[in-house]
């Protein structure tokens, strides 16, 4: 048989049938294939693993198939509990699909300790924002008398007196002893001083 009357007969219009089919079949358990392995279209959303620690956030994200990812400990935040997360990403409620990394932020155990910047013999205005810029509060403020008015003259926390570079809890609260100015400078008229003719009638008798 020719291979023009090939084309023509009824067995060559059947094998192409027959083939096309099994592509068709391919086609469709390959799609069923990719679909069960990398669950297309399928999102999971991740839950809120704020506060709560590393160990309970990967054991809520094992049943999803996530894993945490711990990027960093960041600096003590009293809104958190100590060693928990503060942060993740991608944040909560967001559709992810399987087996999606979720990185996330630790909170430290407590307050680290700064060295106390040198405030003394400055105003109190502006010791202030020394302390604030390096993590420290003010606390409670006495006056004593003072020549200056409200510079500082001693700082303290919990009535023990500190000095420049003593390290402190960061967010501590600083109390401030200030001058009241309320002393004025001695006039030196009034002075009590040796009398000069005395010294010199002192100095005859010799």
């Amino acid at each position: 048989m020719s291979l023009k009357n090939f084309l023509k007969s009824p067995v060559f219009f059947k094998q192409v049938g027959i083939a096309l089919v099994i592509v068709i079949v391919v086609i469709f358990i390959l799609l069923q294939w990719l679909d069960f392995f990398t669950n297309h279209g399928e999102k999971i959303l991740v839950p809120d693993l704020r506060k709560t620690t590393v160990e309970n956030a990967q054991e809520k994200l094992d049943e999803l198939d996530l894993e945490a990812v711990v990027l960093d400990t960041v600096d003590f935040n009293p809104a958190f509990p100590p060693y928990t997360i503060t942060e993740q990403d991608p944040l909560p409620q967001v559709g992810v699909k399987h087996n999606r990394k979720i990185y996330v932020k630790v909170n430290a155990g407590g307050y680290g300790t700064i060295a106390l910047p040198d405030v003394l013999q400055k105003t109190y205005r502006q010791a202030v924002p020394m302390l604030k810029a390096v993590g420290l509060e003010e606390g409670t403020k006495t006056y004593v008398p003072d020549i200056a008015k409200d510079v500082v003259l001693e700082v303290k926390i919990n009535g023990k007196k500190l000095k420049a570079g003593d390290k402190v809890l960061k967010a501590s609260k600083i109390d401030f002893v200030l001058g009241d100015g309320k002393v004025s400078y001695v006039d030196s008229t009034d002075v009590e001083t040796p009398n000069s003719d005395d010294s010199d009638d002192e100095g005859g008798d010799k």
